[in-house]
C-alpha cells in the first residue's frame, strides 16, 4: 500500500510535465505560424513581395534580394510592424551596384566677332592651361569665356587628337561651332563665299585624323542679286550659261534640267540668291531655254522681269515669229519679252576703218596696259571715256588713239564707258562696240567674272541689246588659288620670329613647351607655303668651341623641321642648316648681343644663274645674316630661357659644353 502512494506521486509529476511541454510546443507552432502570417502579409502589402519569411521558435528570419538598400530598409520596417524587432533576423541581401560609368566628356566651341566661348566636361588630366593659350592666341583682342568643367576619369582613346583637331579647325573659322568628343567632331561654320567653303572643307577633311568621325556644315551666305540675271547661249552648237541665278534648290534643279535638254553639259554653275522678282522665275528660265534650243542657236537673257530673247542673224523670219510669240504666250505674267532677230554682225576689231559698221575698241594686255582705239562722237566723249579709262586701270597704264567720228548712233557714249568697265573684270582681253552689238573676250581670275559682266551689261545697256561675252576662267590668275609669294612665306615666318624666339632646354636641342605657340602659327603660315623651297638655319654666340656650336645649331635647325614634320606639315621643300657662331648680329660681348644671335632662322631658296647658264638651288648662305628680301633677320628678346642662356662664359677646360 505504501508502495503504490509512493510510484504513483511521481507518475502524476511526470504526468503533468509531459502535457506542459506537450502545450508549450503546440504554442510554439501557433506563433510561428501566426508570426510569419502577419509578417508576410504585412510585405505583400506594401509591395516587397521579393522578401521570403521563415520562423523558427519566436524568430522571424526575413531573406531575399533587395533592388535597393532603401527596399531592405523598408522591409525590415514593416516587418517590424508585426513582431517584436528583436526577433527578426535580417538574412536580406542588396543587388550589387553596377560599376560607375565614366562622364561622357565633350566640349562645345562657339566663335564669333565678339571673342570664343568654351563650354563642357574635360578629363582632369588635360592640358587645360595650354589648351587656353591657344584657343587665347586664337581669339587675339576679343573676350575668352572658359566654362569648362573637369571630371577625375580616365582620358578616353583619341580625345587628345580630337581636341587638337578642333583647335586647328578654330582657327580657320572666325564664325563656327565646333562639338568635341573622343569619337566624333562636328563642325558647323558660316564661311563668305562659296570658294572659301569650298576650301575650307577641303583643308579639314584633309587635316582629320584617322578613326575620327567628322561631321561639317559649312554654308556660304547668299547673296543679294541686283539685277537678278540670268544669260543662256547656244553657239556653234555649245550650250552654256554666262550667268546663271536661282532662289531655290528645286529652281536651280529645273533650270539645269532644262538646259541639259537644250545640250548643255552637267557641272555648271548656278548661284543661289536673294532678290527673284518672282516665284516662277525657274518656269520663265526654263520656257526661255526651249525657246533658244528650238531656234538652234542665239541667246536668252533675263534680267528681273525683263527677258530678251536674241535669235541667230540666219533664222528665218516664220520660225523667229512663231517661236517668239510662243514664248510671250507662255511667260507668266510679271515677265515681258523683247525678241530681236538681229542683222549679220562682222566684228574684226579694226576699229571700223573699214567698210565695216563704226567701232570702238579696247585692250587690255597680261602686264595691265590698256590702249583704247576706234571712234568717239566729240571731244567731251573722248575726255570722257579716257578719264574713265585712267581711273579704272591707272593714269599711267592708259594710251589713247581714238578718232572723232560725228555720224555716230545716240546712246554710243554708254555703251563705251559701260564697255571699258567690264574689261576691269578681265586679267587681259579685249571689249568692241558697235552699234548692234558689244562684244568682250579674255581671260580672268575671277570665277564671277562671266556672271558679273552679263548682269552689268543687261543693266546698263537696257532691253532688247545684243551682247556677247566670251570670259575663260584661268585658274592660275585667281588670288583665291595664288597664295602667297616666296618672299611673302619668308617675311611672315620670320616676322613670327621676331615677336617670339623658338626657345629650347639649356644644353639641349629639345624645343621648350612655351615655345609651341610659335611653332603653331608658323604651321598656320605654312599651310600656304608648302610649295616654297626654304631653310632652316640655327645659330649660337661665340661662346665655347666652334665645333661644338655648329653641331649645337645644326641639331636645333633639325628639331624645328621635325616639329613641322610632326604638325603635319610637308617638309620635302625644307632644309635644315647650324651656321654655329657665323653671322653675327650683334656683339658678343654684351648678353644682349649674345641674346640676340642665339636664334632660329627662316632663308629663302633661290636659284642662281651659274657660268655655264645652269640653275641650281642654293640657300643664301653667301648673306646668311639677311633674308631673301635683304631685310635684317628678325630679332627677338623672351623671358623664357633661350638658347645659349648662361651666367658665366665657359672656360677652356668646359669647351663649349655650356648652352650656346
Amino acid at each position: 500500500m505504501r508502495l503504490s502512494r509512493f510510484i504513483l506521486a511521481p507518475g502524476l509529476f511526470l504526468l503533468a510535465a509531459l502535457l506542459s511541454v506537450l502545450a508549450a510546443w503546440i504554442s510554439i507552432g501557433v506563433i510561428e505560424r501566426s508570426s510569419q502570417e502577419m509578417v508576410k502579409e504585412a510585405l505583400v502589402l506594401q509591395g516587397h513581395e521579393w522578401v521570403a519569411v521563415e520562423t523558427d521558435g519566436l524568430q522571424v528570419f526575413l531573406s531575399g534580394i533587395a533592388p535597393s538598400e532603401g527596399e531592405r530598409f523598408r522591409a525590415l520596417s514593416v516587418a517590424g510592424t508585426r513582431v517584436d524587432a528583436e526577433r527578426l533576423i535580417d538574412q536580406m541581401d542588396v543587388v550589387a551596384a553596377a560599376a560607375i560609368t565614366p562622364p561622357r566628356f565633350s566640349v562645345e566651341i562657339l566663335r564669333n566677332d565678339a571673342g570664343i566661348s568654351l563650354i563642357g566636361l574635360i578629363p582632369a588630366d588635360s592640358d587645360r592651361r595650354a589648351l587656353t593659350r591657344q584657343v587665347a592666341r586664337i581669339a587675339g583682342d576679343t573676350h575668352v569665356t572658359d566654362l569648362l568643367e573637369t571630371a577625375d576619369y580616365p582620358v578616353p582613346s583619341r580625345w587628345d587628337k580630337a581636341l587638337e583637331y578642333a583647335i586647328d579647325a578654330l582657327a580657320k573659322l572666325p564664325r563656327s561651332k565646333i562639338s568635341v568628343d573622343a569619337q566624333r567632331v562636328a563642325v558647323t561654320a558660316i564661311s563668305d563665299s562659296a570658294v572659301q567653303k569650298r576650301r575650307w572643307e577641303t583643308e579639314l577633311a584633309s587635316d582629320k585624323p584617322g578613326g575620327l568621325n567628322l561631321t561639317l556644315d559649312i554654308s556660304a551666305p547668299r547673296p543679294v542679286i541686283t539685277p537678278f540675271t540670268l544669260r543662256f547661249l547656244i553657239e556653234d552648237g555649245t550650250a552654256r550659261f554666262d550667268a546663271c541665278s536661282a532662289h531655290t534648290e528645286q529652281g536651280r534643279e529645273m533650270i539645269l534640267a532644262a538646259a541639259a535638254v537644250a545640250g548643255m553639259e552637267s557641272g555648271a554653275p548656278c548661284t543661289l540668291g536673294l532678290g527673284v522678282p518672282s516665284p516662277e522665275w525657274p518656269q520663265a528660265v526654263a520656257l526661255g531655254i526651249e525657246a533658244v534650243s528650238e531656234l538652234g542657236g542665239g541667246s536668252l537673257t533675263l534680267s528681273d522681269a525683263d527677258v530678251t530673247l536674241i535669235a541667230p542673224d540666219t533664222t528665218p523670219q516664220a520660225s523667229f515669229d512663231k517661236i517668239a510669240a510662243e514664248l510671250e504666250a507662255d511667260l507668266p505674267a510679271p515677265f515681258s519679252l523683247h525678241a530681236v532677230l538681229p542683222e549679220p554682225v562682222r566684228i574684226d576689231g579694226t576699229g571700223g576703218g573699214g567698210d565695216g559698221p563704226p567701232e570702238f575698241v579696247a585692250t587690255r594686255s597680261p602686264e595691265g596696259l590698256v590702249q583704247l582705239r576706234g571712234r568717239l562722237s566729240d571731244e567731251t566723249q573722248r575726255a570722257a571715256a579716257e578719264s574713265f579709262a585712267r581711273a579704272r586701270f591707272g593714269v599711267d597704264n592708259v594710251y589713247a588713239a581714238t578718232r572723232l567720228d560725228t555720224g555716230l548712233p545716240r546712246g554710243w557714249s554708254n555703251r563705251v564707258l559701260v564697255a571699258l568697265d567690264v574689261l576691269g573684270y578681265l586679267d587681259n582681253g579685249a571689249v568692241v562696240v558697235q552699234p548692234e552689238v558689244v562684244d568682250l573676250r579674255g581671260k580672268t581670275g575671277d570665277p564671277d567674272a562671266s556672271a558679273e559682266i552679263s548682269r552689268l551689261l543687261s543693266e546698263k545697256l537696257g532691253e532688247a541689246e545684243d551682247f556677247r561675252v566670251n570670259v575663260e576662267y584661268v585658274e592660275t590668275l585667281d588670288p583665291e588659288q595664288a597664295g602667297p609669294s616666296p618672299e611673302e612665306c619668308v617675311d611672315s615666318i620670320n616676322a613670327i620670329l621676331s615677336e617670339t624666339k623658338i626657345t629650347f632646354a639649356p644644353s639641349s636641342s629639345d624645343i621648350d613647351t612655351a615655345a609651341r605657340e610659335v611653332i603653331d602659327a608658323i604651321v598656320e603660315v605654312m599651310d600656304g607655303c608648302a610649295d616654297v623651297p626654304m631653310e632652316i638655319a640655327g645659330y649660337t654666340d661665340s661662346q665655347g668651341r666652334e665645333s661644338m656650336n655648329q653641331a649645337l645649331s645644326q641639331s636645333r635647325a633639325q628639331a624645328v623641321l621635325n616639329a613641322l614634320l610632326a604638325r603635319r606639315v610637308l617638309t620635302e621643300n625644307l632644309v635644315a642648316h647650324g651656321y654655329g657662331e657665323a653671322d653675327p648680329i650683334a656683339d658678343n660681348e654684351t648678353e644682349e648681343g649674345r641674346e640676340a644671335n642665339r636664334r632660329i632662322e627662316f632663308h629663302l631658296i633661290v636659284p642662281e644663274e651659274t657660268a655655264e647658264g645652269e640653275s641650281p638651288s642654293i640657300t643664301e648662305e653667301d648673306a646668311p645674316a639677311e633674308t631673301a628680301t635683304g631685310e635684317a633677320p628678325a630679332e627677338a628678346s623672351s623671358d623664357e630661357p633661350t638658347a645659349g642662356d648662361s651666367t658665366d662664359a665657359p672656360t677652356d677646360t668646359q669647351e663649349g659644353a655650356e648652352d650656346q
